[in-house]
């Protein structure tokens, strides 16, 4: 993480200039919508967005879907296993492209884990009416190397696929861009930010962590201490324990629910050991995904509680599949970057007195011990020093009761026209749209300045920003919360 890298280009691979004067393919008539539209090239020869894209070198279609009012594509580019040294050989990353207009800003999307391959705006996309890109986390399947050196999984060289991603791209979309992502994905904008800056013209990240020092988590302590109501603390704390003092019957019926499913436990060990991993996630995910008005679906009286009772509540919420080898096969690489680089949360749960047998297990005992881990303490404290000191054209969301955002990113003296903002009761799914009224337009309004779209009324007040797409139920349904919750929840 040496400051020396900030400023480092890798060689690239099988990048090379867009062809001005490739043949035209499927040119459409005037009379078609402008995203499916010829565009025209340089040289004023009109070619098919498609053939511009495919003449980028190391870019191949997947395949091409409908999108009403766009033009979507699924593909794959070839980049380095190493960027440090592209000669070591390449593999394929999953992209899809949401194509609008080459004269409209775009949106360079990423989870931070695999890429849907269904069509979807993310809400700054929507904001400003724009293309969006979205990214597949390098080594989620199927956009691994093989064999895979995990080494070479790090935030400095996912940020480098971004880049060359961007580098090639931008050939064709010519107008700003921003990056934006959820959780992992606000945590990835943030690192493409650190280590390109001048690469795009704005940063949304939604609900990003931020553990700077991994061993230090009293934060999340204090959080859990005062969130929501007392009540509903009660109500949790209270399944939470049953689950313990009851885990000869409960794992009993967790032994056949495994055979039923055929799950086997050999990453984490036992399947006691994946019971109580479970368990002891119940009140984090609880906040992680629900609302304070959810309680109401948790028993009142948990020591009166059927098993069953108590099975349903773990269940729905934490998800008894989750640390099954099967439930932790697709979601290895994060839980191996948890335990290199990004850090993770290890929280007391001083309810439950001496009921756990082994702790708030750490990434270590959720990827295969084949896979070598060192954590490295100093990468995430000089990705919190840069955010500080220069941060500009950032933008932070983060809920008031999810878990994530006690330990958050937060801006210093060096930061420049950067926010952060957080939603009143929001949970691991806030976003701008759910953010105070004053808050909502001068995020708004921060988002389409920066993608150089913003109309003259709101440069003027910006009170008056608002999304310059309509709402489409089609595109506009994904859900923060539900992006990557099957198979676990000790993941942002």
């Amino acid at each position: 993480m040496r400051k020396a890298l900030r400023g480092f280009l890798p060689l690239a691979v099988l990048i090379g200039t867009v062809s001005a004067t490739g043949a035209p393919a499927g040119a459409a008539t005037a009379a078609e919508p402008a995203a499916v539209r010829s565009a025209v090239s340089d040289s004023g020869t009109s070619t098919d967005i498609k053939d511009r894209i495919l003449a980028i070198p190391g870019m191949s279609l997947i395949e091409e879907k409908p999108a009403a009012g766009y033009r979507y594509f699924v593909l794959n580019y070839t980049q380095p296993v190493d960027h440090r040294h592209p000669s070591k050989g390449t593999f394929q990353q999953r992209i899809t492209l949401l194509h609008k207009d080459t004269s409209r800003p775009t949106v360079f999307y990423t989870s931070g884990y695999n890429v849907s391959t269904n069509p979807s705006r993310s809400e700054p996309t929507r904001i400003i009416d724009g293309n969006q890109v979205s990214l597949e986390y390098r080594f989620f399947t199927p956009s691994r190397p093989s064999p895979a050196d995990w080494s070479k999984l790090d935030i400095w060289q996912a940020a480098s696929d971004q880049h060359r991603v961007f580098t090639a791209l931008k050939q064709i979309y010519s107008k700003n861009w921003l990056t934006t992502g959820g959780s992992k994905g606000g945590m990835t904008a943030t690192y493409f930010e650190r280590f390109y800056p001048k690469d795009m013209d704005g940063v949304v990240a939604y609900v990003a962590p931020n553990d700077v020092v991994n061993k230090e988590d009293s934060a999340y302590d204090r959080f859990f201490a005062g969130v929501g109501t007392k009540e509903c603390r009660t109500r949790l704390e209270g399944v939470q324990r049953e689950a313990l003092v009851r885990r000869e019957p409960l794992e009993k019926k967790y032994e056949q629910y495994a055979t039923d499913n055929g799950y086997t436990f050999t990453t984490v060990g036992t399947l006691d050991k994946a019971y109580e991993a479970v368990v002891m996630d119940y009140i984090w995910a609880y906040w992680q995904y629900s609302l304070l008005a959810d309680c109401d679906t948790i028993p009142a009286d948990a020591a009166s509680a059927t098993d069953q009772a108590i099975w349903d509540s773990i269940d729905s919420i934490s998800g008894f599949s989750a640390y099954a080898d099967q439930g932790l096969a697709n979601y290895t690489p994060y839980y191996y970057q948890a335990g290199t680089q990004l850090g993770s949360p290890d929280i007391k749960q001083p309810w439950l007195g001496k009921l756990s047998r082994y702790g708030y297990q750490p990434p270590r005992n959720f990827v295969p011990s084949s896979i070598p881990m060192k954590f490295q303490p100093s990468v995430m404290r000089d990705v919190d020093t840069w955010v500080k000191n220069h941060a500009s054209h950032m933008l932070y969301v983060y809920g008031e009761n999810d878990p994530w955002g006690a330990e958050r990113f937060r801006l210093g003296k060096g930061a420049r026209d950067s926010y952060v903002f957080t939603v009143p009761g929001g949970n691991h799914g806030s976003n701008v749209a759910g953010l105070a009224p004053a808050e909502n337009a001068t995020a708004t309004a921060a988002i389409l300045r920066w993608a150089g779209v913003a109309p003259a009324a709101v440069q003027a007040d910006p009170e008056k920003a608002k999304p310059l797409a309509k709402f489409d139920a089609r595109l506009d349904k994904k859900d923060l919360t539900t992006e990557h919750r099957l198979g676990g929840t000790r993941r942002p």
